[in-house]
């Protein structure tokens, strides 16, 4: 008998998150315990335990994880055999001509090739750019190279022919051949249909090397959970999707976590009525920016993790290093802050769990923004003279105070975090002051106005459950399936029977695993972005719900799309590169209890002295977020804490919660 719990979890670097709503009830419950890595079942259960509930009591748990992510920064993947087309191994060797440090000459200028020479093997056919088969594929050279690959040691081989992405019958029977001898599999037409070779062939080789790894988690997921309880993945184009098919496409799951969260972000701009917003998620190892325009979140195909090239539809995240956790140092007499983290274990110093760095999270607390005598979630007290004796020995090689080397802490960390800002919007054509920050996470909340008042943005949200905004979004998570296939259709010589044919095959291989879930074709909706560039240039643009059927509105979209991002466009040819299609079920929504009516003005719990840069040290009233009612107004300066999170309202701000909970901050930008 169904229990009516519906839990979201998200696994972080640092904490992971959960919430678990009770339908149809409306119970909520969150918490948050320390990540675990040694052992990512208990971890699980250790959460769903936080929270007073068994596996068992649990009908449907959405889980978002970084075990992916992770793998493919630190390298951790399997031993990779690469079979290409006979004069294309070396393409992973080859790359592109950027250099990952333009000015480093004694730094290596590319990262290793993920497939060492020694397992790169070659097969005899060759297809040109439409699909045409020039040379068949040759049974002996197939048997060759499964053979070389097998004495190569290999746990898994990643397969991609020249142009496969226009007829895959070649890879097709290569696969076949291949799954009697290898467990593991990946083909670039699956994989990645599209053009592009190099970036084709690393994303194919990066799915092959983490194949593994996600099947052996996935396989205990599978024993640990009961059979009364329903497990799916957030992806990262954002959505869930079942584990089934994540097995065979394992990329699926990088950033997976950052996705949830804005995705959240996107529910609640579009509840708010917010045109353009941008989610800003800080934790404790990273920080996650996303553009958010008319409650959409933003998707590309273009993506890099750990150095490596990712081509395949995700949430277009901006990840820097530059969290709670974040360690700050002296390189060469300059101040930086991150990427090193501190992680869950020992964590920072305030923790007193033996942190031995100075970071962010012990200078927010030497600043006062956090509360020295809270416990945080209950479990946690923070040491405050412990940040103070980290902070005292960078300071006194600064020739500084410990509250003015614990300022500048969070300036530099704040200066890298409005780059990010700057990257999700200058850079796409958007002006950033036009945008609502959405403040999350455990330490956005804290940083959320200033980096708004340094970016002109005029008005900041801090959502209900900040703190595990992530893991809302895994709650309010709906099923859905993207994928983007190359068409190189020119605006002179357009085939509209073409366009329709890949439309239509697009859309129901991705409404296949929603039918198998049980969602019948009339709850489904279909999003379609088409890439397109003029004739001659190397990279397209996107354009959003593009009108396909139609050539002369889809030129003039793509025209004003072009002006938007570079100032101009011209009547020149173009071409439809390739299309994006995202086949996808409801929103369930998110989860956000009613606050009282409104009834007398709060009252602070209590008062403490915080650094702010503009006004000094000043005695500043702490309010519990709990106290707060529909329509409360704060001034700044002020501080509201709740079980797990800091939101910092400096001087000339003020603050009104509404009836859902969620905080609005206006910054004084521009009053």
């Amino acid at each position: 008998m169904p229990n009516g719990w519906k839990v979201g979890i998200d696994v972080g670097g640092t904490f992971t998150d959960v919430i678990a709503v009770r339908q149809p009830r409306g119970e909520v419950r969150t918490a948050k315990v320390p990540s675990r890595t040694d052992d990512r079942i208990a971890g699980l259960v250790s959460a769903l335990q936080a929270v007073g509930l068994a596996w068992p009591d649990v009908d449907d748990l959405i889980h978002g994880t970084t075990i992916i992510t992770n793998a493919i920064i630190q390298g951790d993947h399997a031993k990779v055999a690469l079979i290409a087309t006979k004069g294309f191994s070396d393409t992973l060797e080859i790359g592109r001509q950027n250099r990952r440090y333009l000015y480093r000459l004694d730094l290596p200028p590319k990262l290793q090739p993920l497939v060492p020479a020694e397992r790169r093997f070659e097969v005899t056919e060759r297809l040109d750019h439409d699909g045409r088969i020039m040379t068949a594929l040759d049974p002996d050279s197939v048997e060759d190279a499964i053979g070389r690959a097998e004495r190569s040691g290999a746990e898994a081989v990643a397969v991609s022919l020249l142009h496969s992405y226009a007829n895959s019958v070649h890879e097709q029977a290569l696969g076949e051949r291949l799954r009697s001898r290898f467990r593991f599999v990946a083909l670039s037409h699956r994989v990645n249909p599209e053009a592009r070779e190099y970036e084709r062939t690393t994303t194919t080789a990066l799915s092959a090397g983490v194949m593994p790894l996600a099947a052996a988690y996935l396989d205990d997921l599978d024993v640990a959970k009961p059979d009364s309880s329903r497990l799916h993945f957030f992806h990262s184009a954002g959505g869930m999707a079942s584990p089934h098919v994540l097995r065979d496409l394992p990329l699926g799951l990088a950033a997976s976590g950052p996705a949830a969260g804005v995705t959240a972000a996107g529910q609640l701009a579009r509840t708010l009525g917010i045109e353009r917003a941008i989610s800003f998620d800080m934790g404790g190892t990273t920080t996650d920016v996303c553009l958010i325009v008319d409650g959409k979140e933003q998707i590309t195909s273009d993506r890099s993790i750990g150095g490596r090239s990712l081509r395949q539809p995700m949430v277009a995240v901006e990840s820097i290093g530059a969290g709670g956790g974040s360690i700050a140092r002296l390189d060469h007499g300059s101040l930086t802050v991150g990427p090193e983290s501190s992680g869950a274990d020992p964590g920072p110093a305030c923790y007193a769990k033996g942190g031995e760095w100075p970071t962010v999270t012990d200078a927010n607390l030497v600043l006062g923004y956090m509360d020295a005598n809270s416990v945080i979630g209950g479990t946690l007290r923070l040491d405050t003279a412990a940040a103070r004796d980290v902070i005292a020995r960078l300071s006194s090689a600064m020739g500084m105070t410990i509250e003015g080397a614990a300022s500048g802490i969070v300036k530099v960390a704040n200066a890298a975090l409005l780059r990010a800002l700057r990257r999700v919007t200058v850079e796409r054509g958007i002006d950033g002051r036009s945008c609502t920050l959405i403040a999350f996470g455990g330490a956005g909340p804290m940083h959320a106005v200033a980096l708004a008042r340094a970016f002109s943005i005029g008005n900041v949200v801090v959502p209900t459950h900040s703190s595990m905004f992530s893991a809302l979004g895994c709650v309010g998570a709906r099923m859905s399936y993207a994928q983007q296939r190359t068409l190189r259709v020119t605006s002179e010589g357009w085939d509209a029977e073409r366009v329709g044919r890949v439309r239509q095959a697009l859309r129901t291989s991705l409404a296949a695993p929603l039918a198998a879930a049980g969602h019948d074709d009339d709850t489904l909706a279909v999003e379609e972005v088409a890439a397109i560039r003029y004739r001659g240039q190397s990279y397209a643009i996107e354009v959003t719900n593009a009108t396909l059927d139609d050539p002369e509105c889809l030129g003039r979209e793509f025209r004003d799309r072009h002006r938007a991002l570079y100032g101009f466009a011209t009547e020149e040819p173009w071409e439809l590169v390739s299309i994006r299609v995202r086949v996808s079920v409801a929103r369930a929504g998110v989860v956000c209890p009613p606050v009282a009516g409104k009834v007398e003005t709060p009252l602070p719990a209590r008062t403490s002295f915080c650094a702010f840069e503009s006004a000094g040290r000043m005695p500043t009233p702490r309010y519990d977020r709990a106290s707060l009612t529909a329509d409360s107004t704060l001034i700044g300066p002020v501080i509201v804490d709740d079980a797990w999170s800091t939101v910092v309202v400096p001087p000339g701000a003020t603050l009104t919660a509404d009836v859902d909970g969620h905080l609005h901050i206006a910054t004084g930008i521009g009053t």
